[in-house]
């Protein structure tokens, strides 16, 4: 007997690529950064941004790992963007500080980057 079913219930709930709902969307998200796949997860988390559904209230939370799977795959720029973005809404978040920081440090912009550092250390006790 043949299985006529379409491909693309085929990819439904297993690759997750279609009509993922969006907390569906964060857990892939999360395990892919977990399983070291930053550049998968930091598209994820993208997108996640630009069509938040009922996460609206975590966004801190997609922001955060999106700089850091960005960082981690040495997307320096984008790092510094979304930290950046993420300080906008929340400046007393230590960990966004300590990615700007290490970013710029990683781009040689020491000067910059030591205000940031700083306060890393100061608000989350991150040493520098």
């Amino acid at each position: 007997m043949t299985d006529f079913t379409p491909f693309e219930d085929l990819l439904r709930g297993h690759a997750g690529l279609l009509e993922d709902t969006t907390h569906d969307r964060w857990l892939r998200a999360q395990a892919l950064f977990e399983e070291r796949a930053y550049r998968e997860a930091a598209v994820l988390l993208a997108e996640l941004l630009d069509d938040p559904g009922d996460v609206r209230h975590e966004l801190t939370d997609v922001r955060l790992l999106l700089a850091r799977s960005l960082f981690h795959s040495a997307q320096l720029d984008g790092t510094i963007r979304v930290a950046t973005e993420l300080l906008e809404h929340d400046p007393n978040e230590p960990y966004a500080h300590l990615l700007v920081g290490r970013a710029l440090q990683r781009k040689g912009l020491e000067d910059e980057a030591q205000p940031h550092l700083r306060l890393a250390e100061l608000l989350g006790g991150y040493r520098t």
